[in-house]
């Protein structure tokens, strides 16, 4: 036992209480990312009255948290191969939940958007390094299911930064803006995420790739006793010894060798376009709303009846996660999200934009959470934070530049053009990783990414 990797003991473990701890406290802390990126859209048009926003500060005020998400994401991504995993995920959660307080007290436009692109740095990297870690934790046979109940409890927080916005922003409680409460609230609930945190164990794989093994075989055994605890001895079956890691001390050089290029490229035009689909929708929906003659109220009312449709959509993504590879559910449900976009923007009476909004939202969940997983499965140990946080980092460039080209077309031509300029960026998707993306399914990491 004592010769076989690290990664084949792990992956032929059971669900134990360790794998259990790890989706909850995850998805928790992923909830918070996703709270505060769907607040920029949400309170768009409610900061446009309180800063008197012009034309140009409007796209400014809402891309800055996703520049800052940029750096964040590039820069504390490597921090995850350097120094590990869990030491990455404290900086980020720090930053996000100090700054995040700070900005409910801006007193301008200039202090909040300082305010957004510092707490950006920290939450940027949030997603590739709960993706890296979940990869790694997780077995290869119940990868899929895991990540997909770990996303299914985070993307509660968007509906819940629709139903809190919706209830807060009209009212002043103590006589404060209800906005500001908005984020004070996200504050506090990411610094108790933070204490909850420091209790997850370091990546098992990571501790093994440099050359700590001896904390990567005690924490492995004692998620190996957990499963003896709990299903019996024979709940562990004999490791596989194919399953052998590859190990490098390069890792932003792997994303350029010849064996992991074509992936570094499909990945990053993936991420440059998916944005458009994912983020633009929850960013720029309620001004579209407003654009359509709604009032801020009923904007945020329908907004939030959309937002109910992300957890659900990542609950019914669970049957399919093993059954269905990555890619094609990934490529079938950019689709989807094409033709309900164009549905939406050429919907005029309320039920229709609450149906189209809803059905999109639900789709485009089953569709994050198949690149969430594969973006982390298609990289060696040694390089996957870095591979994850670069790759996801031009996500968070691309969604802060969004405003910039989406809000003039909406202005200029309409609600249903600038959802046909979202359903091109989803058809380009459907080529990059219809074509291009391995196929990673039930196979064990080291597997998808052997050298031989």
């Amino acid at each position: 036992m004592g010769q076989v990797s690290v990664a084949s003991r792990l992956n032929r473990l059971p669900v134990t209480r360790t794998h259990k701890m790890v989706t909850s406290i995850v998805g928790i802390g992923i909830f918070f990312d996703l709270f505060d990126i769907f607040l920029a859209g949400i309170l768009g048009t409610t900061l446009t009255k309180q800063f008197h926003l012009n034309a140009v500060m409007l796209p400014i005020v809402i891309g800055s948290g996703f520049i800052g998400m940029f750096f964040g994401a590039l820069l504390l991504g490597r921090l995850g191969d350097k120094f590990g995993r869990r030491s990455a995920y404290l900086i980020n959660l720090g930053l996000y939940s100090l700054f995040t307080f700070i900005g409910a007290f801006s007193f301008n436009a200039s202090m909040l958007i300082v305010s957004r692109f510092i707490a950006g740095l920290g939450i940027g990297a949030e997603p590739p390094l709960s993706d890296t870690y979940m990869s790694e934790m997780y077995p290869s046979h119940s990868r899929g299911r895991l990540l997909a109940w770990t996303y299914t409890i985070s993307f509660l927080g968007i509906p819940a930064a629709g139903f809190l916005s919706m209830i807060l922003v009209p009212m002043h409680p103590f006589g404060w803006d209800g906005w500001r409460w908005v984020f004070v609230i996200g504050s506090l609930g990411a610094a108790i995420v933070w204490i909850l945190r420091s209790l997850l164990p370091e990546s098992p794989r990571w501790l093994e790739s440099v050359g700590r093994v001896e904390e990567a075989e005690a924490i492995t055994a004692k998620m190996e006793t957990e499963a003896i605890e709990k299903y019996g001895n024979d709940s562990l079956s004999t490791p596989k010894a194919e399953e052998v890691p590859t190990y490098g001390k390069f890792p932003f050089r792997a994303l350029f060798s010849k064996l992991y290029l074509k992936r570094t490229i499909m990945l990053w035009i993936f991420q440059v376009f998916q944005s458009v689909g994912y983020y633009g929708f929850g960013t720029i929906v309620p001004m579209v709303l407003v654009a359509k003659g709604y009032s801020v109220v009923h904007s945020l009312t329908y907004t939030a009846l959309s937002f109910i449709g992300y957890p659900i959509g990542s609950a019914l993504s669970l049957p399919i996660m093993e059954r269905l590879d990555r890619k094609w559910l990934i490529t079938g449900s950019a689709f989807l999200m094409g033709v309900l976009g164009i549905s939406l923007g050429y919907s005029s009476s309320g039920t229709a934009i609450v149906l189209f909004g809803f059905l999109y939202t639900l789709v485009s969940n089953i569709f994050s959470n198949g690149y969430h997983l594969l973006q982390a499965e298609i990289f060696p140990t040694y390089a996957r934070s870095t591979a994850t946080g670069t790759a996801y980092s031009l996500s968070r460039l691309s969604s802060g530049l969004l405003p910039f080209v989406l809000l003039p077309v909406l202005k200029s031509a309409g609600a249903g053009p600038m959802f046909g300029l979202v359903a091109f960026a989803m058809l380009i998707v459907i080529v990059d990783v219809g074509f291009f993306a391995p196929q990673t399914t039930g196979l064990a990491l080291e597997i998808v990414n052997s050298e031989k």
